[in-house]
């Protein structure tokens, strides 16, 4: 019997593809996201030590939903912690995730803040 892949596991195989192509450096480190159904994670990951920067979640603001808004406050967060440590410069990693809705509020409130892609 064939087993069905789930809408995770697609998302995963998605997220391999473009994370083989988008590469944090040291110089221009990646930002990665991650969103479940309750909260919405924001990382920077330098790729070439293995070591993330700076993050920031729905968690860690005490927010209540995982909505636009939310994704919206967290995009803020990063892009302050990041320019407090010094990262102007960062590659999107989108997660295997449509550039919609959440992920996009996240990004688009990381570049108003000071971050460049």
């Amino acid at each position: 019997m064939i087993k069905k892949e789930s809408r995770n596991d697609v998302r995963k195989i998605r997220h391999e593809r473009v994370t083989n192509k988008v590469c944090g450096t040291t110089e221009c480190p990646r930002l990665c996201v991650f969103r479940s159904n309750a909260n919405i994670y924001a990382q920077i990951i330098d790729d070439s030590k293995g070591v993330t920067l700076v993050s920031a979640s729905s968690l860690e603001l005490k927010l209540k939903n995982a909505n636009i808004e939310a994704a919206t406050k967290v995009g803020e967060s990063i892009a302050k912690k990041a320019v407090k440590a010094g990262i102007k410069k960062v590659v999107f990693d989108r997660g295997g995730y449509l550039y919609h809705g959440r992920v996009k509020a996240l990004a688009d409130a990381a570049r108003e803040n000071g971050l460049e892609f």
